[in-house]
């Protein structure tokens, strides 16, 4: 692992330990804002998550399934066709 990624990995400790106190002190004093600040944004990653979902949706393109690639709905060559492989009967 590289120096750099140690580097950034404590310095993502250290901002969330800060902000985790900073948050406890917010709620310790009965600050209004540090309840909303938090719910606001986990309401606004669910819209946008669902934003999301409802345009991929609308903007997916799907291409039409030819009639002989259906799974399950080809028929079995007969009989008398040359070109199908030999069937084993021995059952």
């Amino acid at each position: 692992m590289k120096d750099s990624s140690r580097t950034q990995g404590g310095l993502i400790c250290v901002a969330v330990a800060i902000v985790g106190a900073w948050f406890l002190l917010a709620l310790l004093q009965q600050s209004y804002w540090a309840l909303a600040i938090p719910v606001a944004a986990i309401v606004f990653f669910a819209l946008g998550l669902t934003f999301w979902v409802g345009y991929t949706i609308a903007t997916i393109q799907v291409e039409p399934v030819d009639e002989i690639e259906r799974v399950g709905e080809i028929e079995p060559p007969s009989a008398g066709d040359p070109s199908s492989p030999p069937r084993d009967t021995s059952d």
